[in-house]
């Protein structure tokens, strides 16, 4: 995992309630463990008709949908089943984060551990991004600040150790690692072997 510290893009907005896990990625194409390719089947009943042919209707397959990396989506984005393939997916579809006004708790943290910044605000600002697609905005993971194209910070709450992984560009296991000569010590030192 790269490290995350600054992400300055347009956004894109899917302002549809209740988008679960299954719509970002359907249950059927959960037959890999690799993270590569999920982003050809991110919202696939989305972005296609039953017979195959682009739904031009949906967001993402709009022009001006092209090369945003921050998906602006609506209240409960990311419900339903755990699936860390819902993440993955949408990073390798090209986002690189998702702002709403609720995100499903689960999905947050697969998101947070694998490099996709999940992000609540407050109503007004989710409305604003709403109604303005295509803002340039920056994300600012070290000081937890989006910069909205008037200049104007608004905070957003994140978890220090979630902060901590993606600034650094690693996730639970790497951190374990770094501290590796501190746990060995630790298991020499102990009383008690399992």
């Amino acid at each position: 995992m790269k490290p995350v510290t600054t992400i300055r893009s347009r956004t894109v907005a899917l302002p549809t309630r209740d988008i679960d896990t299954d719509q970002i990625i359907a249950a059927r194409f959960l037959t890999t463990t690799s993270k590569e390719g999920l982003g050809k089947r991110a919202f696939f009943d989305l972005r296609y008709h039953k017979d195959g042919s682009r739904n031009e209707d949906f967001v993402l397959n709009r022009p001006e949908a092209e090369g945003c990396r921050i998906l602006v989506a609506g209240n409960n984005f990311g419900c339903g089943s755990s699936r860390e393939h819902a993440p993955w997916a949408l990073l390798d579809y090209g986002f690189e984060a998702v702002i709403s006004t609720e995100i499903a708790d689960i999905f947050c943290s697969n998101s947070l551990k694998n490099g996709l910044v999940a992000i609540v605000v407050d109503e007004t600002t989710h409305g604003w991004l709403l109604e303005n697609p295509g803002a340039e905005v920056t994300i600012d993971v070290a000081s937890t600040t989006i910069t909205l194209p008037d200049g104007e910070l608004i905070d957003f709450a994140m978890d220090g150790f979630a902060r901590h992984c993606l600034l650094e560009g690693i996730d639970q296991l790497g951190f374990l690692e770094m501290h590796l000569d501190r746990i060995e010590e630790f298991e020499k030192g102990r009383a008690w072997k399992p």
